[in-house]
């Protein structure tokens, strides 16, 4: 799977109009980082489930396909009552690295 689908990406710059598309992934990545926060302070993971399914969301209308797809993975088991299974190392090491690759690709990807 790859990190980031760029197709979206384009259909997104389109939709929002190149004027507003940095304003809005930047709106994307501050929103992100909040429910990061979030997770981090809910230790006993009682918003598990919400925060995932926010950020699995977000994730898919910015094209983070990798991060979106742990999201909502562990937004199920949550789900399940196992959110204390869900490997949440995991899930935000994907999003460093997908916001690796979208900063550091995206003006090569939307040309």
């Amino acid at each position: 799977m790859a990190v980031i689908h760029w197709p979206r990406i384009r259909q997104l710059r389109d939709e929002v109009g190149a004027d507003e598309f940095d304003e809005v992934v930047e709106i994307f990545l501050d929103e992100v980082q909040e429910v990061i926060a979030r997770l981090h302070s809910d230790t006993e993971r009682r918003e598990l489930e919400q925060n995932l399914h926010f950020l699995k969301g977000s994730a898919l209308s910015l094209g983070f396909d990798q991060f979106s797809k742990l999201c909502q993975d562990g937004e199920r088991n949550a789900a399940a009552g196992k959110g204390m299974d869900v490997d949440l190392p995991a899930i935000l090491a994907a999003y460093d690295a997908s916001k690796t690759v979208f900063e550091a690709d995206l003006a090569a990807n939307l040309t």
